[in-house]
């Protein structure tokens, strides 16, 4: 990122546009979470709870965003944020209808930050929701990561961590047909259900992850 102009070009293209005995490769790219498949196998109860609970938090800080930011880039990487994960919990919530609990508020740390967060304007709040954003995203992140297959999810990474060495910013086509995340097999159907809906939003919680950072580094270059 040798120039603002280029960086601001590249990240609007960029939103515009859309354990196991095998180790992991490493070293890890800053681009993927910083979980592991099978390291955190919860009861789904529990990572319905926790994942839902995430996406209400990412979803109500993001319509924050875009209500009080100014910058462009950040304003439509909200608003991509509020869609994608508005339709992941819709998704998620189909899937463990009539089977789990689905939580209706954020957690206190959760509240805490969206709090913190509304007290802040201006170039503070766009600093502070870029931040809120890319641990989020990790710590979401690294729980997908527990109900997804191992092997897979070495391989993507380190696909991700190849194209990410070849260019400053994410490519919003490049949807890792190629290689693809698999789930866990799960022990019944909802187990099973709910995996699948993990491996289908990995890559676009690893997305926002890449933009998120972007955008930070890009207001750091800024000052």
């Amino acid at each position: 990122m040798k120039r603002v102009g280029l960086v601001s070009v590249a990240v609007a293209a960029v939103l515009i546009g859309g354990c196991s005995k095998r180790e992991t490769p490493k070293p890890e790219p800053a681009a993927v979470g910083t979980g592991g498949a099978g390291a955190d196998v919860r009861s789904d109860d529990d990572f319905v709870r926790d994942v839902a609970a995430k996406n209400m938090a990412e979803i109500e800080l993001s319509r924050m965003a875009i209500s009080k930011v100014s910058d462009a880039n950040i304003k439509i990487f909200a608003q991509q944020v509020v869609a994608d994960h508005g339709a992941a919990a819709d998704k998620l919530k189909g899937v463990v209808a009539g089977h789990l609990a689905w939580p209706d508020h954020l957690d206190d740390r959760q509240r805490e930050i969206a709090a913190e967060l509304s007290r802040k304007e201006g170039a503070e709040f766009e600093r502070e929701y870029l931040k809120a954003m890319v641990e989020g995203h990790q710590d979401l992140a690294a729980k997908l990561e527990s109900r997804l297959d191992v092997e897979s999810l070495a391989a993507w990474k380190t696909a991700a961590a190849g194209r990410t060495q070849n260019q400053a910013l994410p490519d919003p086509n490049a949807a890792m047909r190629d290689v693809a995340v698999r789930p866990l097999k799960g022990g019944n159907e909802t187990t099973t259900k709910i995996n699948q809906w993990a491996a289908e939003t990995y890559p676009a919680a690893q997305k926002h992850l890449d933009n998120a950072r972007a955008l930070m580094n890009a207001k750091k270059t800024a000052g």
